[in-house]
Formats: structure tokens, sequence, C-alpha cells
């Protein structure tokens, strides 16, 4: 048995339980100004890309539209978040946190979207891992996530 597949009180959470259910969207059309607009409105710094079918097509980070826009000397009103956003998969709702952490940790991602079948349902967060699952030590956590 993984050492991530129980916590000390029972059964591993879900990401259903785990996750932030209350999530703003940005279009996949919708330019990396607004999203940035949208973000700092939020206190965010990454927001879940949806396209005109309303399916997920990845997360766009706060880096992504420095990257996408004043790092390539472009304008950010000028570039959408579709040519920003890269897909960093998602989870299941039901999916349970040591299958969150192999995923973010394959991906390299801190943040990933949460979906009961196609549709978006929540964003699951390092952080929110960390929180939820206080007997994990946090560099496990870290380290799952880490820029080779």
């Amino acid at each position: 048995m993984s050492k991530f597949s129980r916590t000390e009180t029972g059964p591993m959470l879900t990401a259903r339980e785990i996750m932030t259910a209350d999530v703003t969207c940005v279009g996949e059309g919708d330019t990396l100004s607004a999203a940035a607009h949208t973000m700092v409105r939020l206190g965010v710094d990454s927001l879940p890309v949806r396209g005109a079918d309303d399916r997920i097509r990845g997360m766009l980070t706060d880096r992504d539209i420095m990257a996408a826009s004043v790092a390539a000397d472009r304008d950010p009103a000028q570039v959408t978040a579709a040519e920003a956003t890269h897909d960093c998969g998602a989870v299941a709702a039901d999916d349970d946190a040591a299958k969150i952490l192999r995923t973010m940790g394959r991906r390299r991602m801190r943040r990933l979207p949460v979906v009961d079948g196609d549709r978006l349902v929540g964003v699951v967060a390092l952080a929110d891992l960390a929180w939820a699952l206080p007997d994990w030590p946090v560099g496990d956590l870290r380290d799952a996530v880490a820029t080779p």
C-alpha cells in the first residue's frame, strides 16, 4: 500500500472534497489583458480556460501571460488565452489525493482542473492538498511538482 493511500483517520480524501468549487474561467478567445484583470480582481494567479464547446482547454497562469505577451514583445490586449494556455490535464472529481499528487508530479503542475465527466466542477491546488492532508510532509508535496 502506498504511503499516500490512506490518512490516519480513514480513506483518502477525493478531489471533490479538497477542491475549490467556485471557479471563474476565462474563454479561449479572451485576451490576456482581460484574463490578467480577472486574476487581479479575484486575487488568483491562474484560471481555467474554457473552449467554445464548454470543455476545459487547460490552465492559464500569470507566468503564461508574461511569457506569451511581455517577454515575447506582444501586446496582451492582442493575444488570446488560447495562444498562451498549456494543457495541464485534469483530475476526476472522485480521484483520491494520491492520484492528484501523482498527476501534479507527472505534469509539473501546482493546480489542476477537477472535472465530472466533461464538466468543470472545481480546481485543486497544491495548497489545498497541504491544508487537507496535514499528516503528509509538505516537502513531499513540494518535491512532486518542483521544476527539474
